[in-house]
């Protein structure tokens, strides 16, 4: 069903006197009912207000736009009323004028006593009949607001949009006012957008709260239902079991948004600069021998590192996912395309290390990845997840093992996943043990694992070599989920910032490059040469450019998708994603859940750079974030319940939430 009103993809960029630009919003969307209570919270200059404003046609959006019934909003309109804090009343009008010059303006084609008829009404709905003829000046504050209210509702808007209008009053008129809008609302039916930095106010009178982060690029951080059933009273909504959580809820998000640093500002003066205005050009970058390392060696063979400006780019081929991790803890390596998890793993010190805060302004690739089995699995006639479980609850004697490559990776975490939802228990029911990629094909030869999740090319080598077979590609389990992202430390973005943007937009190119399939056969030969796959260019070419072949008794398949580079907004380093990956580390035992999740996931996932780095190569950075992931299984992930949704997991270990506090990492002094 088509939501009353949509807010879509909507930035909003006010233009500096000195030629800059401040990005007040940044892709905010969502999707409102008919009849529904919004609220906006979140801290001073979050741009509430700004939203608000854009919702009634005050303002207008730089990039995106709200729409309501199927129209876009480009003007003000008597379908949507505005209600302001300080009342706006004219003062030489009376009560019943200033709500009859709103009815004789919008509602003039009805006849004069319909007219009248509606604004004795309105002064009645909210209990002025006896100040109707009334001057502002000689009404309180709370009268005055009723007034406003009683102007907007005469006028029969279907929203009706509220900017802080209680905010000014004391507290006992200001909770009057309160329990006389929600009955107003309920007769009505009218849909309300609500601005406000009172919590209490938000849940008592809210369907949803919307919180928003602090600015600059401001976006929605969470949304909050309220099931608190209607018609509510003041004292009932207090006693709710559920209120006091919801308020703590809220409370600790807006605690989040004051204590966060905004770290890893785009800066251009940090560090002594080169003469390309870089302020390092010599770096060293780790890679595995992987097929969807080719952005970073196209950025190298292409040259997209030196259009940047970076001139010397050394590409260090390591041996495992941990001596990339080791490579970056120890600053051997200035970054790295890394596993989707990684980032998030080393900045919570996951395993018992030394939090390392990370961030992320790119994925780098999407998909790439299959779960081999042996052929002992094809001889006893498994074909599928069902047959697979079958089979391990045949020989419960024999413990099948199974090689990932990095706890935090999404060969690892799709594993789990895709067991898990065949009933098989990954921990008990199979040996998961980490091994290097370019070593599992040795592994399976030697009968050490039994089967494998692992990127290409070693699924397509298994195949040939005719030492197992393809049982699920990822496409299979989660088609689209990020796979490689590049990693770099919090100090040493901080330390060089235009280097990392010219990093960013280095390899925003190189994957554009990639994913033109006129391309693709160069791009295998680049990655067969030795110092970067060293494998047969045969191995590389399923899935990347020639039909996959699973290995099974299905006909070969043109996967398009299978190498996911650049197309359909693959770069965005979504928070929702991240978020998922960090619901499974939490599921499998790996990580305490973060209680401030959106803290650690703001700081390592990194939108606003990735924005950046987009504007300065003149490409578009529009895209959501706020938004739902979809598997194979059908269990949807909501990002504004973490929790629950590991919970709702039939399979899963002990689940411990604690609030982890990262040292922050501070900028060098300019």
């Amino acid at each position: 069903m088509m939501p009353f009103i949509e807010i879509d993809h909507v930035d909003r960029i006010f233009l500096l006197p000195d030629g800059g630009r401040y990005i007040a919003l940044k892709n905010i969307e969502l999707k409102i009912n008919q009849g529904e209570f919004i609220s906006l919270i979140g801290h001073s200059g979050c741009g509430k207000s700004t939203l608000l404003n854009m919702i009634s046609g005050l303002d207008k959006p730089t990039f995106g736009g709200v729409i309501m019934e199927g129209k876009e909003i480009t003007e003000p309109g008597p379908e949507r009323m505005v209600v302001f804090q300080n009342y706006s009343l004219l003062p030489w009008l009376t009560v019943r004028q200033n709500i009859a010059l709103a009815v004789n303006r919008v509602l003039r084609n009805l006849p004069k006593p319909e007219q009248e008829k509606i604004i004795d009404d309105n002064i009645a709905l909210v209990g002025l009949q006896r100040a109707a003829h009334k001057r502002p000046g000689e009404l309180s504050g709370g009268m005055k607001q009723r007034v406003a209210i009683a102007r907007a509702l005469a006028t029969r808007p279907k929203v009706l949009l509220l900017d802080e209008p209680f905010g000014a009053l004391d507290a006992l008129t200001r909770g009057n006012l309160q329990e006389r809008l929600m009955e107003i609302v309920q007769e009505s039916g009218v849909t309300c957008i609500m601005v406000t930095h009172d919590v209490d106010e938000a849940l008592l009178l809210s369907d949803r709260v919307v919180m928003l982060t602090t600015g600059p690029e401001a976006h929605i951080g969470q949304v909050l239902e309220v099931p608190i059933p209607r018609p509510r009273h003041r004292l009932e909504v207090v006693n709710h079991p559920s209120y006091y959580a919801l308020r703590g809820e809220i409370v600790y998000f807006l605690n989040q948004q004051k204590r966060a640093k905004k770290v890893g500002a785009v800066s251009q003066f940090a560090g002594a600069m080169s003469g390309n205005g870089l302020e390092k050009i010599n770096l060293n970058l780790g890679f595995i021998a992987l097929s969807d390392c080719a952005p970073l060696v196209i950025a190298k063979e292409k040259g997209f590192f030196q259009k940047h400006g970076l001139d010397q780019v050394n590409l260090v081929k390591e041996p495992s996912w941990q001596a990339i991790a080791d490579g970056i803890r120890e600053r051997r390596l200035d970054g790295a395309p890394m596993v989707a998890g990684m980032p998030l793993a080393l900045t919570l010190g996951m395993g018992g290390k030394t939090p390392l805060p990370m961030i992320t302004a790119l994925v780098m690739g999407r998909n790439g990845n299959a779960i081999t089995l042996g052929k002992k699995f094809a001889e006893a006639g498994v074909k599928n997840l069902e047959d697979l479980k079958t089979k391990l609850t045949e020989t419960p004697d024999q413990v099948s093992t199974l090689g990932m490559v990095h706890p935090a990776s999404m060969q690892n975490l799709l594993l789990r996943y895709w067991l898990a939802s065949g009933g098989i228990d990954p921990d008990q029911d199979v040996n998961l043990i980490r091994l290097p990629p370019p070593q599992m094909v040795a592994n399976l030869k030697a009968g050490n694992i039994d089967g494998f999740a692992v990127g290409e090319p070693w699924n397509s080598y298994a195949v040939k070599e005719d030492l197992g077979y393809v049982i699920a590609t990822d496409l299979d389990i989660w088609d689209g989920h990020p796979e490689k992202v590049l990693g770099v430390r919090e100090e040493w973005v901080n330390k060089y910032p235009a280097t990392h943007l010219a990093l960013v937009k280095a390899l925003l190119e190189a994957c554009e490059y990639c994913d033109d399939r006129r391309h693709r056969r160069e791009i295998v030969d680049y990655l067969a040469q030795p110092q970067y796959l060293g494998v047969a260019a045969e191995y590389i070419s399923p899935g990347f450019i020639d039909a996959y072949d699973k290995g099974n008794e299905t006909e070969p398949e043109m996967l398009l998708q299978f190498n996911q580079f650049y197309v359909q907004q693959s770069n965005y380093p979504s928070r929702s994603e991240g978020l998922w990956i960090l619901t499974q580390l939490a599921r499998w035992g790996y990580i305490d859940f973060p209680k401030n999740w959106l803290e650690i996931i703001e700081r390592v996932r990194r939108p606003d750079l990735f924005g950046e780095a987009c504007r300065q190569l003149g490409w578009p950075d529009l895209e959501g974030d706020h938004h739902n992931v979809n598997l194979f299984d059908g269990m949807v992930f909501t990002p504004n319940d973490p929790v629950g949704y590991i919970k709702r997991f039939t399979i899963h270990r002990d689940i411990r939430v604690a609030e982890i506090m990262i040292d922050p990492v501070d900028s060098p002094s300019k």
